[in-house]
């Protein structure tokens, strides 16, 4: 980054982790801190160049392009801002292309809305050599469970066409209020994304909302709660949560469509986090092809709360399958 910020411009050479980025996007994570408005406006007076010619903010770098960066300032850090702290998490997988990570709950996995950083700013801290990190898709900050980051940008690439051709299969445990009925129940309800008067994101059951599509399995079921598997066939943010208290199912421990007063008692009876975990996760590799299958346990926490139902309530096991 200080390179960007003496006098002359920079030159620099796309390598594999950058081709096939756009020039906007590669441009933005190039100069993190510099606003938006200023990157644009530099490739939109030709400040910018690949292979000495003026380009668009879409145009996709290739490899082996030179970029031309003309000086960049970026505005100094607060005094008192939070380093991120380097950290490794739990690795289920690892191999050239991609890494698969089981998170733990109360950790967003990435920076932004009232938080500094995420997993992913404190994977890149803790992996300084690593060319490039990114997200392939996200979780809710108290959902626990099975991440995808890329390692490559062509397995980056391949990995958003995969969520959104509907070839990564995923599946979460959730515990909800109430006794749920049916062995299987297909979900289809659309959802809306709206701010409350307070600027907080919320998401409801609305007719001019996106489709969104859930397939919900029976695990187990208590005399107040039940565990239920759900595979999501769309993934609109909150879509588990919101579909499960639209039918009367809210999640366990959930601080935002949940039952609150339940919450309270459950805070009291040990669980102190919402109780959605990322179970299961298939697809095929983003490079080979090759069939990848990965699952992670109910975090101790979770299990704990469940022995304490069994203590207290009869379990109904669904075709005798257990967790």
């Amino acid at each position: 980054m200080n390179a960007l910020c003496k006098d002359s411009a920079t030159l620099l050479e796309v390598g594999e982790e950058s081709a096939g980025q756009r020039i906007d996007n590669f441009l933005l994570r190039l100069a993190k801190g510099v606003p938006k408005s200023h990157v644009y406006r530099i490739l939109r007076s030709g400040e910018v160049r690949v292979n000495k010619g003026r380009i668009g903010a879409d145009y996709k770098l290739k490899l082996a392009d030179v970029v031309r960066v003309p000086p960049i300032r970026v505005a100094a850090k607060p005094e008192g801002a939070a380093a991120v702290p380097a950290r490794e998490f739990d690795i289920v997988f690892e191999d050239e292309a991609l890494i698969v990570i089981d998170k733990p709950s109360g950790v967003a996995v990435h920076g932004g809305s009232g938080v500094s950083f995420g997993v992913i700013e404190q994977l890149r801290r803790a992996r300084p050599q690593a060319k490039l990190l990114e997200l392939a898709h996200r979780l809710d900050r108290e959902t626990s469970g099975l991440l995808l980051v890329a390692k490559k940008r062509s397995a980056l690439a391949r990995l958003h066409d995969q969520f959104r051709d509907g070839q990564v299969n995923k599946r979460y445990l959730a515990l909800v209020k109430g006794q749920w009925r049916d062995a299987l129940r297909h979900v289809r309800l659309p959802l809306n994304k709206y701010l409350t008067a307070d600027g907080e994101r919320r998401v409801s059951v609305a007719p001019e909302g996106k489709e969104a599509h859930s397939i919900v399995r029976l695990v187990a079921r208590w005399q107040n709660f039940s565990l239920v598997e759900v595979e999501l066939k769309t993934g609109r943010t909150h879509q588990i949560r919101v579909h499960l208290a639209h039918l009367g199912f809210p999640l366990a421990g959930d601080d935002k469509y949940g039952d609150f007063a339940l919450n309270k008692d459950l805070q009291r009876a040990g669980l102190k986090r919402m109780f959605l975990h990322a179970a299961r996760l298939s697809l095929p590799h983003p490079l080979s092809g090759a069939p990848l299958a990965f699952e992670a346990l109910l975090p101790a926490e979770l299990q704990a709360f469940v022995a304490r139902l069994d203590d207290h309530e009869k379990r109904e096991w669904s075709d005798g399958k257990k967790v």
